[in-house]
């Protein structure tokens, strides 16, 4: 900073003006502090992880049926259908859950799609991963 002046009158003028700016820039201070934190608190909310989603009660599988094609471990979520290979006629197709492993050509559909197909009775619900009872649909 430059040399101050040497006399009382212009001190106070400079101190006076000094003040006021200070306690303007305060004001300012202050209200750049609050919305810097509301900033930080918003932030720090998306950058929290989702809580996981609640687990739904699902009916338990057989883990083994005789004669049942070997499944992949976990739990499957997903569906696939399967058109079955036939020598005549249209080949119906068969829904089964993506781990089974009884899937020839695997085409991977929705929950509500597989739902819809285990209504039709031209399509058969997979007699090893059972699918219908995944979903909750009667096929009887």
């Amino acid at each position: 900073m430059s040399e101050l002046p040497p006399d009382a009158d212009r001190l106070r003028t400079i101190l006076e003006w000094l003040n006021e700016q200070t306690a303007r820039n305060d004001v300012v201070l202050t209200y750049l502090r609050l919305q810097r934190d509301a900033v930080r608190r918003a932030l720090g909310e998306t950058e929290q992880p989702p809580a996981p989603p609640a687990p739904t009660p699902q009916a338990p599988r057989p883990a083994s049926v005789p004669g049942a094609a070997p499944r992949r471990e976990g739990r499957s979520t997903k569906f696939v259908v399967d058109h079955q290979p036939q020598a005549v006629g249209p080949e119906p197709a068969r829904i089964h859950l993506d781990d089974c492993t009884s899937v020839v050509d695997p085409q991977p559909i929705s929950a509500q799609d597989a739902r819809a197909a285990l209504l039709d009775p031209s399509v058969e619900s997979c007699p090893f991963c059972r699918p219908d009872t995944e979903l909750g649909v009667d096929v009887d």
